[in-house]
């Protein structure tokens, strides 16, 4: 690094958690029973992708945050008439969360000690968003749109920081369960 570089604050806070040992404790904690559900033969073959070629999980995340932006959008540009929509699209995402879960659970039984420490911070993140927008779809049916406006606006700066540590996982680390083949160069 030059002199005059300086490490950006989210840098030298994610690679804090790389190195954070304190968590290695929950992870030890954890660790068997992901595995035993979501890492082992056929099922965790199946979770991770290696079907498709690559992993399954960023695919997946990407249904569960569209429809929670597209509903931030609504909430915040499409009018009194966009509320039930944006509640459809709420749970569209809710129902989708868990199966995203689970495939990011098999990346995680795979990956190194590192990643593995990030990773379970990402999915604690995740679930704080999930429960956010769990909230928002409740306040939403209740009739409270505004409440649940605001819960979702929360939930999604907190899912922001989740997808910036899956991130950092998938392209800085690179986790992700993928095809051989694709290492290969011609």
């Amino acid at each position: 690094m030059e002199p005059t570089q300086r490490t950006r604050p989210l840098v030298a806070w994610t690679r804090g958690l790389e190195e954070a040992s304190a968590l290695d404790g929950p992870v030890r904690a954890m660790e068997p029973t992901i595995q035993q559900i979501f890492g082992q033969g056929a099922r965790g073959s199946m979770l991770r992708g290696d079907w498709l070629g690559h992993a399954l999980h960023p695919s997946l995340t990407d249904l569960v945050l569209g429809t929670w932006t597209s509903a931030t959008i609504l909430d915040l540009f499409g009018g009194a008439e966009s509320s039930r929509p944006a509640q459809r699209l709420i749970a569209t995402g809710l129902l989708a969360a868990g199966p995203t879960a689970w495939t990011g659970w098999a990346e995680w039984s795979a990956a190194g000690a590192r990643d593995k420490r990030v990773g379970l911070v990402h999915a604690v993140t995740n679930g704080l968003a999930i429960s956010m927008y769990a909230a928002s779809w409740l306040a939403r049916r209740r009739g409270r749109q505004g409440s649940g406006t605001g819960l979702a606006l929360a939930g999604a700066a907190v899912s922001a920081a989740g997808g910036y540590l899956g991130g950092h996982l998938a392209l800085a680390r690179k986790v992700g369960s993928h095809d051989a083949r694709f290492d290969q160069t011609s």
